[in-house]
This record gives C-alpha cells, structure tokens and sequence, in this order.
C-alpha cells in the first residue's frame, strides 16, 4: 500500500462511515500513524440517501471527500480499496490493492442489506444503502413511466407504476413520503398523457406497526400521514418471495409490481479472518466489549453497526444508526491514546438522543428521551438536525437552498436519469418488445 514505515503505533481504521470519521477526528495529530481504508474515496450521509433516490438532492450533496476531511492531518494515509481478510496472526490486513501490518486495528465497516437468506428476493429488488444503488432506485422509477407510456397493456402499464417498499422502518417510511409526493404533485405534471392515480405505494411491514423503534405515538401518527397521502400501509404481512413481478406473502395477498425496494432489514458487513466465536452469525456483527475491543482480541476494535455490544439496556446490541456509531467513535479515539499510554480505558455509555423520521412536507415525528411530538415543528427540527449533521459547509448550504426552493416550488428538479438502469429479471416484455 505504500505507506512509509514508522516508529509510531500504527492504527488501521477500515471504513469512512460516521463511525470511521467521528474516530480518524478524535485521532488528529495524535502521536500515531493512522491509515484509513474504504473502497468509496467519500463519506456518505446515509440518512438522505431516499431523498437522492426521489430526485430532491443530487449525490454530491450528501457525499463529502475523505481525503478533504483528512488532507490536514499529520501521519495519516488515506488508501482506496477493499479490505478481505484480516490475517490476526501477523496483525497484517489483506486487500484488493495489497497488505498492511497495524498495531491496532478498527473495523468499521458498517452494514448492508439483510435480505434473510432469500435469494430470489435479493436477485430481484433494488436496495438502498449506498449513493449508487440510490442513483439506480432513481432512473429506475423514470424508465418505469417512460416505458409505461409506450404500453398498451394495463395490467404491464400497471404494474410498471406500482411500488412495494417492503419494511416500516425510518427509510421505507420516508422513502414511501418522497414516493407519494411525486406521485401528488410532481409526476402527474411530467407524464399528462399518462394516469398517474393509478400509481400505487404499498409500504409492506411484517409487524403490527410502523416504526416499531419509535414511541407508539409516533407510530401512530406517521402512519397518519402516509394513508393520507395515499400510500397504502400493510401490516402483519411477511414477504416469502418476488420474481421480478409478483410479491407472494405469509398470507393469500400478493402485490403486483415491476419494483421491490427492500428495507427490511440490514446485518453487517464483516470480514473474513477473526474467529468464528467474536462474531453473531445471524447478524454478521462482531461481539465487543464495553471498550469496542472485538471478543478474544486486545489489539482489534469494532465500532458502529458492525459492533454488537451486549448491555442491560441493549441486550440485542445498539441500534445500528449515526448516533451510537459517532459516539463509539469520538469514545475509541482517546481509548486508543489511553491504551498506548498504558492509562485505563473508559467504557462506553451510550447517551441516547432521540430519533426522529419525516414523512413529507410538514410532516415528521420527533422522539426525545422525555418528549415525543410531530407535525410542522417535529419537520424543522428533522431538518435543522439533519442540515448540522452534514459534513461540510458546502454541503449544507447546498442541501438547505434545495429544500428551500422545493418548498417554494413544490418540486424536484433532480429526476434525471444521468446512468441508465435496466432490470434484468422483469420479464414480461423487454425493452425490443415495446
């Protein structure tokens, strides 16, 4: 990799999530070498990835560059690639673009989609965890109603316009908010000649409500505002399988549409080479002690969604979003510095801020630790939130003029099908037919 060689300890630090960034911030101009690996040369703001895929926010808005967030830095190295293994003997990392020895390692890979073992399912719907797969959700919903007005057929003209989001958590449900919203306001004026109200959102969700990890209220009131606006919320159904065309449930109700996006669900993203015993199989996280140290190892960390850190409060881990991966983080960054001082470490204690989910325009549910409240107010504070939360000034300045002109305007103007997406399972007609 090409890194110089150094008398100071070394810390590898894989992933430049916000649990990667929040700890290579702790570590600036610490008395170490750090180098950080990712396979993207940018950090992403995951939680506006659904507004990316609707077309109100271009990709560069919520992607920031590594290498500026490092370029001051003193002995730290950013190299682009993924890492395969971990060779835990010779505290070597094994990667597409070479190997590297650490004194300290950090996993902080962050998760993926879980589809659950269903390989039908993963084969044929569209995930939502990264900018590309988000850039793809969105010229995959224009080429449906650009192919849409070329068919005679209802049924495929239908099914081509109807949209599953399987999972009742805070992505499907706001991307199910940004969904109705073009279909109300925005879609009906690209496409005249076309019927837009026979556009169909069915948000699928295998419990009794949405947002399951938010206070019933809150529940409540944001499936309040999706059947107002027109999205269909269907709950207690669990989905068995989708072949490019027909969703099949746990019950007789099926769903007929050209595309499933899956947020059911995520697991980590581990990587092969610890012992089978640090890690949860069913959820692809590393077992880590109160200081992040993965189980059975005093030199190698996991910090964020990767990390599952049993506690009385969170006996099942804690939840894999921003919150708890930037404060396991900021936490690791001084314990690092601790441990080659030979100082004890501080556990962690996670201080739980609240969690929030928006719906659309003036809508969105806000859950503090005391207070639980929605509406227009619960909307700025997602949003005030969100706007600080973005790396960058550009960034937020960016961010803050787009809502602020697609609130004026009632718009989106980012529907631009810039990379084409053709599905390869939908097969019921093909591109040559029509």
């Amino acid at each position: 990799m090409n890194i110089p060689k150094t008398n100071l300890p070394r810390i590898i630090i894989i992933g430049g999530g916000f649990a990667g960034i929040a700890l290579a911030q702790k570590l600036k101009n610490q008395p170490v070498q750090v180098v950080l690996i990712d396979k993207h040369n940018y950090h992403t703001f995951q939680p506006l990835l659904y507004q990316v895929a609707t077309g109100g926010l271009e990709a560069g808005s919520i992607a920031y560059p590594i290498r500026k967030v490092v370029q001051e830095y003193k002995n730290f190295y950013f190299r682009l690639g993924s890492v395969n293994h971990i060779d835990k003997l010779h505290n070597t990392v094994i990667a597409d673009i070479g190997e590297l020895s650490y004194d300290y390692l950090v996993m902080a890979t962050g998760s993926k989609t879980n589809f659950f073992g269903n390989t039908e399912i993963e084969r044929n719907s569209m995930s939502m965890k990264t900018i590309p797969q988000s850039l793809n959700i969105r010229s995959l919903i224009l080429e449906n109603f650009e192919q849409a007005l070329l068919l005679n057929d209802e049924s495929e003209r239908n099914s081509l316009i109807n949209f599953c989001l399987v999972g009742g958590g805070p992505t499907g449900v706001e991307l199910a908010g940004a969904l109705a919203e073009m279909k109300n306001a925005i879609l009906q004026k690209d496409y005249p000649d076309l019927d837009v109200s026979k556009m169909q959102i069915n948000l699928i969700q295998s419990g009794d409500r949405i947002l399951n990890t938010m206070s019933e209220k809150s529940s409540a009131a944001a499936e309040k505002y999706l059947n107002h606006l027109g999205v269909k919320v269907n709950k207690n159904i669990r989905v068995t399988g989708y072949d490019g065309r027909i969703i099949t449930t746990n019950s007789a109700q099926t769903f007929d549409t050209a595309t499933v996006i899956w947020t059911a669900g995520v697991m980590g993203n581990a990587i092969e080479g610890l012992a089978a015993s640090s890690l949860m199989q069913n959820v692809e996280r590393f077992r880590v002690n109160e200081f992040n140290q993965v189980l059975g190892y005093d030199n190698i960390f996991a910090i964020g969604d990767i990390a599952l850190m049993e506690t009385k409060e969170y006996p099942l881990g804690h939840p894999m979003l921003a919150q708890p991966a930037m404060q396991q983080g900021k936490l690791l960054g001084e314990n690092i510095i601790r441990k080659i001082r030979n100082e004890k470490m501080k556990p962690f204690d996670y201080n739980d801020k609240g969690s929030m989910a928006t719906i659309g325009r003036n809508k969105a549910v806000v859950d503090l630790p005391h207070y639980h409240f929605h509406g227009v107010f619960a909307w700025f504070v997602w949003m005030f939130v969100h706007l600080i939360s973005l790396i960058g000034f550009k960034n937020k300045m960016v961010v803050f003029l787009n809502w602020a002109y697609n609130y004026v305007r009632f718009d989106r103007e980012g529907r631009l099908i810039i990379r084409p997406y053709k599905k390869k399972s939908f097969t019921s007609f093909t591109t040559d037919e029509i």
